[in-house]
């Protein structure tokens, strides 16, 4: 197995992005900075090339999202409909044990809800309840066993379109159970703006906020074309914030003490708060990356973040989408501490990076949407300690 904590280093552009990410935290924050010439402590993590053991002959359709439950079953979230006539697929959500075995499937249209047009997110929760969202024009949220027997859906089709709306969302990217408060947070998402939190059991509405917890808005102006993306790295303004709203919120996870971690992929930024909306905190992530045409894809980052598995969680890994790495951050401080991965289809690389999780071993579990197609396992095999 091959180590990838070193498969790429950043390069003379990305690592002065580097410097001024940590430089950028909004006021408020402990500066991110580790002391210059100190030893760190990171992660390390190798490839499991040969993890996914699909039945014979079946192929994977898209993978936008994965999960892990309790058992440390790995569970698959995938675009069947992707796949092109004439292959073989299994359902949307597909269940594989540790050894990477498949289990068992479900999903698909059925009576009593509204399946998504397009998979999107997927989260198994600490009483086994399966949550599923799309981001094809859709507006809701399911809730399964693991069983695929449907309990509950959250939102309508063909509602109004509005960050206002309450019982309603607009193309969710992602969702979350938070144990200590059975609360079910949503990053919604492609189409509104904001973080929204629900009952776990009733569906009821409880709360939403925007970027730096203001409200949410509608139709807000783009910021000044796309200007950031024709800043070089080395003229961004360490003071400036960024927009008031998000861009596209796409990922969002609860840590153990009870902060939300919302990942603005098209804001380059992850934003930190409390479960009750409180703005914290935020870190740029590969903020130098450019447009589409300019050298990094379609310019978009942060698209999801996860939690290492120790009892204080000590790192916060982000999938970067363009430039196509994971970045490992101290967890409290946001500092950046180490990178892996690069654009490519060789095991180890990414194409079109989604989402990710991890389970109650460390290991790394990552998904790939458009032509990436396959979830890549990296093994958590301890943590070293090298120079920066």
């Amino acid at each position: 197995m091959a180590t990838m904590r070193s498969i790429s280093r950043c390069g003379a552009v990305a690592c002065i992005a580097v410097a001024l990410t940590q430089a950028a935290l909004h006021s408020g924050t402990a500066a991110a900075q580790s002391r210059p010439g100190a030893a760190r402590t990171v992660p390390k993590f190798e490839l499991d090339p040969a993890w996914l053991k699909l039945p014979p002959n079946w192929v994977l359709g898209q993978v936008s999202s994965t999960a892990s439950d309790s058992q440390d079953h790995i569970w698959v979230l995938h675009r069947p409909r992707s796949v092109a006539q004439g292959r073989q697929t299994g359902p949307p959500v597909l269940e594989f044990d540790q050894n990477g075995r498949y289990l068992r499937g479900w999903g698909g249209p059925g009576e009593g809800y509204d399946w998504p047009e397009s998979e999107h997110g997927i989260f198994v929760d600490y009483r086994g309840y399966v949550w599923i969202g799309g981001q094809g024009n859709e507006d809701q949220i399911l809730k399964f066993t693991k069983d695929g027997e449907f309990v509950l859906q959250i939102g309508r089709r063909g509602q109004p379109k509005t960050n206002r709306d309450t019982q309603n969302f607009w193309r969710p990217s992602d969702v979350f159970v938070y144990a200590p408060t059975n609360e079910l947070f949503v990053s919604d998402g492609y189409g509104n703006k904001r973080v929204i939190v629900f009952d776990a059991d009733t569906g009821a509405y409880k709360r939403m906020w925007g970027a730096f917890g203001n409200e949410p808005l509608d139709d807000v102006a783009p910021a000044e074309g796309n200007a950031a993306s024709r800043t070089l790295a080395t003229e961004f303004d360490a003071n400036d914030a960024g927009p008031p709203q998000f861009s596209t919120i796409h990922g969002i996870k609860v840590s153990s003490d009870g902060l939300v971690y919302a990942a603005d992929r098209g804001g380059k930024r992850v934003q930190v708060f409390t479960i009750e909306g409180r703005y914290l905190a935020q870190v740029w992530i590969d903020r130098w990356c450019l447009a589409a045409g300019q050298g990094c894809g379609n310019g978009e980052t942060a698209a999801s973040v996860a939690f290492s598995a120790d009892r204080e969680q000590r790192f916060l890994y982000v999938a970067s989408r363009s430039p196509a790495r994971i970045w490992v951050l101290d967890r409290k401080s946001l500092a950046l501490l180490d990178s892996f991965g690069r654009p490519g289809i060789a095991p180890g690389e990414f194409n079109v990076l989604h989402h990710m999780t991890t389970d109650s071993q460390g290991n790394l579990y990552t998904s790939e949407v458009q032509d990436g197609r396959r979830v890549q396992r990296f093994v958590f095999k301890g943590l070293i300690e090298e120079s920066p």
